[in-house]
């Protein structure tokens, strides 16, 4: 049996909090507590906290500083990890804090709880060769190789998408879920960001990017087909 693991998610963002507790209760490892504000974080940590096994938490809320509740975490004896969301270049002055600046991956946070908490999780594999159609990817490269060996070259978003895609075994992704996994959570990017991407990967690895056979719109997103 999966022993469940309670995360306490801090962030005055409701869209925030919905993103990352739809992205904890999908790994069936964690549960969720929210927070809106420093004030009901600490409520929650102050009456039972050492029931959570981390906090994932905004440095900028409401009516506070997330490194000032840290602090008030650790003076208080709770010990658990924490991540902080932190859009600034400033070190936590508490301890096992683990600092992700913004916009970040939703991959590489899950990546770094798992570490952190010692659970299971096998990370991208960026250094394998990846076949997608006629090409081989190479993530670590950001480049496919063709057949005939012609190279071409990739953007490091490019690469991440077809890498997303292709994790997810020629299923549908929406653009919502790719755009939080591949650019993080930034509202300042939007849809056409992800469209210009498409396009421009279309015209590299289809035979006729008009008529599109490798990389689909389905399902108001897309899917990447596999052999």
């Amino acid at each position: 049996m999966t022993h469940v693991r309670t995360v306490l998610v801090v962030d005055g963002d409701n869209t925030m909090r919905e993103t990352l507790r739809e992205q904890l209760t999908r790994d069936q490892a964690f549960a969720v507590t929210e927070a809106a504000s420093a004030r009901e974080a600490e409520a929650s940590l102050f009456n039972g906290g050492r029931s959570f096994a981390a906090v994932i938490m905004d440095a900028a809320l409401p009516d506070g500083d997330g490194h000032d509740v840290c602090a008030r975490l650790r003076a208080s004896g709770l010990s658990m990890p924490v991540i902080l969301l932190n859009g600034a270049n400033r070190v936590s002055p508490a301890d096992d804090t683990i600092t992700i600046a913004k916009p970040f991956r939703l991959s590489e946070l899950m990546t770094r709880l798992h570490a952190r908490l010692g659970l299971d999780r096998i990370a991208p594999a960026t250094s394998a060769t990846i076949s997608i159609g006629r090409f081989s990817l190479r993530a670590d490269e950001k480049a496919l190789l063709a057949p005939d060996g012609a190279r071409i070259r990739l953007t490091e978003k490019e690469t991440a998408i077809l890498t997303f895609l292709h994790g997810k075994n020629g299923q549908p992704v929406s653009r919502a879920e790719l755009l939080r996994d591949v650019w993080g959570y930034n509202p300042a990017v939007t849809t056409h960001t992800l469209e210009t991407h498409i396009y421009r990967l279309r015209r590299k690895i289809e035979a006729d990017p008009a008529k599109a056979a490798l990389l689909l719109t389905d399902a108001g997103g897309y899917r990447l087909v596999r052999d």
